[in-house]
Parts: structure tokens; C-alpha cells; sequence
């Protein structure tokens, strides 16, 4: 297949683009670029200035748009917000806008969304037919989806991957988990009996994939191992496979001083989300617990 990816340099873009290349499919990416020149390796944008080279979509498989500003690369101020809404918002609606006036659209948009979605919802098990829930980040996920109407009303198949926290050495919450966990310094986050559905790096990459395979499966696509944890089983679970103590917790409080509103949303919130459309559509996962995914993604 051809296949366009936005968000190719991120962590999730740089191992899905390996995988769908060894696979011999062909990527183009998708680039924010100066020079408006068409290449067969990329295609340029400029979602701030709702700029998009719209001849290069034509004639595409599919879509798979990654691309938005980092959620957790720095403290949540009103700019850093901006940031993260528009760069998801918008740039879905310069990309959809553009794919809904091709003579020959892709046949799937895969279009990147989060868990964020189901906002706080303690210990609720909670699925892709979940009620949207509250907050900042609930709001940008709701929005986010629905910058993809005028590819639906296209005709183009939409799958929106909420995806949960990715399990990866080279980004994301365990990356910057590693270093003071390995020091042990770890330890559990607020009460500890938050949820957290957590997937690994291998099995987030199939799940992108599977819906390309899986004509069947449209709409929201929870990208989440099937054995959510809390926090403190997860903590638990983390010092165990490292080899090394948690004693050290961070009170709530703490979290709130450290990292402001990005803490309640992200540390101290309760997603306990199962992948229902991944199991019943038949997807393999290769790391179905918390301790197996996280001896594979660390080599241990």
C-alpha cells in the first residue's frame, strides 16, 4: 500500500514507518516543509497556515496522522495549551479538509487520538463506547475526532486510535520514568490506586496497523493492553523488573506543585480502559501483561 504518515520523527511515527517499510509497503511523509516542491518521499504542510500540497494525497492508500505538539514536554501554561489543541485540532482539519476534495481519496484515515477522551473516571471499565468525559484533555480528544468529519463525509474510513500510555525507551511517560527509578528514587504517584492502561511500543505500532488489515473496524480504537494496573502496581511492577526499590512516593500535593494542572490529568487521573474492538476484531497482542510488555520494551 501507499501510505501517508504525519508525525514521522515522533516515537510511535519512527517505529510504525520501520515496520510498514520491512513490510514492503511504501511511506510517504508528511513534512512541515519551506519549499512547496512535490517529492515522491514527502509531502509538505503548513497546518498553521492551513497549507497542504493537496495533489500529492491524491492516489493514496491510506492515511496514518500522528502529528501534534507534545503533551508533556512542559508545564501546561494558557500558550503550551493553545499549542496542544491547535496543533491537533487544526492540523486534522487542514489534513481532512484537503482529503475531502480528492477525485481519489485514501480508502482509511487513521487519525491519532488518547484515553484522555474518558477524562477521570476512577475505577469505571470503560470502552470505545464510553461517554466523552471532562477536562482539558477530554475536550481537545473530543474536538480532535470531530476535525475528521470531512473525510467521513467523504466516505474515507475513520479510525480514531485512543491511545493509552505507550511503553517505549525512546519517549513518552517511561523514558522519563527510567532515570530516577533506576536511581531508586521511584515511587507510587498520589493514592496509587489510579488506573493506568499502558501498552507497548510493539503492540500500539500492530494496532495502527490491524485497522489496515481489518476492514471492519471504524470509529474510536482503544490502543491499550488488555490487564490495565493502578499506579501502584504499576510502580510495583516497574521496580521489580529494574531490580531496584520504590519507597520513595509523591503525595499529590507534591505532583500539583511539581507539574501544576498537567498533574491531575495525567499522574493522578483514573483511565481504566479496555481494548474491546481490539480483542473482539481479533487483534494478537505479543505483550498481554504489565510485567511482560516491560521486560521486552527494557530487554530484561
Amino acid at each position: 500500500m501507499n501510505i501517508l504518515v504525519s508525525g514521522s520523527t515522533g516515537m510511535v511515527g519512527t517505529a510504525l514507518i520501520s515496520t510498514l517499510t520491512a513490510a514492503g509497503h511504501e511511506v510517504i511523509r508528511l513534512v512541515r516543509v519551506k519549499s512547496r516542491t512535490p517529492s515522491k518521499e514527502i509531502i509538505g504542510w503548513d497546518p498553521a497556515a492551513s497549507y497542504i500540497d493537496a495533489a500529492g494525497l491524491e492516489g493514496l492508500d491510506a492515511v496514518v496522522h500522528l502529528a501534534g505538539e507534545p503533551i508533556a514536554s512542559s508545564r501546561w501554561t494558557n500558550e503550551k495549551k493553545a499549542r496542544i489543541r491547535d496543533s491537533r485540532v487544526k492540523g486534522t482539519q487542514v489534513l481532512c479538509e484537503a482529503l475531502s476534495h480528492l477525485s481519489r481519496p485514501p480508502a482509511t484515515l487513521i487519525c491519532a487520538s488518547a484515553i484522555g477522551y474518558y477524562g477521570d473516571r476512577g475505577d469505571e471499565v470503560l470502552t470505545e463506547s464510553s461517554a466523552c468525559g471532562t477536562g482539558f484533555l477530554a475536550e481537545v480528544c473530543r474536538d480532535w475526532e470531530a476535525a475528521c468529519d470531512p473525510a467521513r463525509q467523504k466516505g474515507i474510513r475513520v479510525v480514531h486510535t485512543r491511545f493509552g500510555v505507550i511503553l517505549s525507551t525512546k519517549g513518552g511517560a517511561l523514558a522519563k520514568m527510567l532515570t530516577p527509578f533506576k536511581m531508586g528514587a521511584g515511587g507510587i504517584l498520589g493514592s496509587g490506586q489510579q488506573f493506568m492502561s499502558c501498552i507497548s511500543i510493539d503492540d500500539a505500532v500492530g494496532a495502527i496497523i490491524h485497522p489496515l488489515n481489518s476492514t471492519s473496524v471504524t470509529g474510536p480504537l482503544n490502543v491499550v493492553g488488555p490487564t490495565p494496573v493502578t499506579n501502584r502496581e504499576f510502580t510495583k511492577t516497574l521496580g521489580k523488573v529494574l531490580g531496584r526499590p520504590t519507597i520513595f512516593p509523591m503525595p499529590a500535593f507534591a505532583a500539583r506543585l511539581a507539574f501544576g494542572e498537567m498533574a491531575d490529568e495525567l499522574l493522578l487521573g483514573s483511565q481504566r480502559v479496555e481494548p474491546k474492538k481490539l480483542l473482539d476484531s481479533g487483534f494478537a497482542f505479543r505483550h498481554r501483561d504489565l510485567e511482560t510488555a516491560l521486560q521486552h520494551v527494557l530487554a530484561r
